[in-house]
């Protein structure tokens, strides 16, 4: 079995008899001797690459994403029997830590710290004597919460990276909610369904997206979600950014119906210099960076190997 592997994997796969790992650059067509390979890895490739792939690789059976989502391999479009696995699963700890990262800056303010670093200016109103607890009311002067410990922290999509994050958060002091399809407890959490949302988000101070693209999430968080929130309540997205209204989220951070936004997906990547959200007040942008450190990937790799080899069904399997 030929299998190949983009450059962008550095792990060292595991041995299998039978198996052959050929090393491709994700970001040129293939070589003639690599397309009758029965396997394609994908991680960092572009989507002029992969339709290359796909019109050119007349054995191919299994398409091997290492990302936890596969919007650009759904769209090009690979044959119906190309099987097509993803890494769900083998990203929760890094894009955990990107949120919570991104959580802490807007809580404390990391932007206003930074802006007055640039400027070379002591930011004394930042710093000093604050009110204990979370600061919701903007006549207190600090410009975020200040504090997570009690802060209201609400997750929507609380699948396996937010039942990573929630007990960071729960670390915190931050007491979690969850929202999903159906409600319930998931994790130890209680998760309502989205027919409830609205009821949880005007006590939010925090709204955490990890949101699939699929069509019934296209813009699911526009005019109508960030009305319900308070004034003082930010936007974290580590998601997709096709689940924001864009316009909307920038209306209201512009009217202050909203208190701010991290946003680390956008609708178009990489966010065209012509997009209102970069000069948007009380925003922090990062280009897509949660999630571009999957963990053991030679386990993934190796398992499904073995599976496909026996005939066995693959895990993580999407379509």
């Amino acid at each position: 079995m030929q299998i190949l592997v983009p450059t962008t994997v550095t792990e060292a796969l595991p041995e299998i008899a039978g198996v052959d790992y050929d090393y491709y650059d994700p970001a040129v067509p293939l070589p003639p001797h690599y397309l009758g390979a029965q396997c394609l890895v994908v991680w960092g490739n572009t989507r002029e690459q992969l339709v290359d792939a796909r019109e050119r690789m007349t054995g191919l059976e299994w398409v091997c994403a290492l990302s936890a989502g596969t919007d650009l391999i759904d769209s090009v479009g690979f044959a119906p029997k190309v099987l097509v696995t993803n890494a769900s699963g083998h990203h929760d700890a890094p894009v955990a830590e990107h949120t919570l990262m991104l959580i802490l800056a807007a809580v404390r303010r990391l932007d206003r710290f930074y802006a007055a670093q640039v400027e070379g200016r002591w930011a004394s109103e930042l710093g000093g004597v604050q009110p204990p607890g979370p600061q919701r009311d903007p006549s207190t002067g600090f410009p975020g919460l200040a504090t997570l410990r009690g802060a209201r922290v609400t997750i929507w999509g609380f699948g396996s990276i937010a039942q990573t994050l929630a007990p960071l958060l729960t670390a915190l002091g931050a007491g979690v909610t969850g929202v999903a399809n159906s409600a319930g407890e998931r994790a130890g959490y209680p998760v309502v369904g989205v027919s409830e949302v609205l009821d949880v988000l005007v006590s939010t101070d925090i709204l955490v997206n990890i949101l699939p693209s699929l069509p019934e999430t296209q813009g699911i968080m526009g005019e109508t979600v960030f009305d319900a929130l308070p004034s003082h309540a930010w936007v974290v997205n580590v998601g997709r950014g096709a689940t924001v209204d864009e316009d909307a989220l920038d209306s209201a951070l512009r009217a202050g119906t909203i208190g701010g936004a991290a946003l680390d997906v956008f609708a178009e990547e990489p966010l065209p210099a012509s997009s209102p959200l970069w000069t948007a007040p009380n925003v922090i942008l990062t280009p897509h960076a949660a999630g571009g450190r999957p963990v053991e990937v030679d386990r993934l790799i190796g398992e499904n190997v073995r599976r496909f080899l026996s005939g066995e069904p693959l895990n993580n399997r999407v379509n």
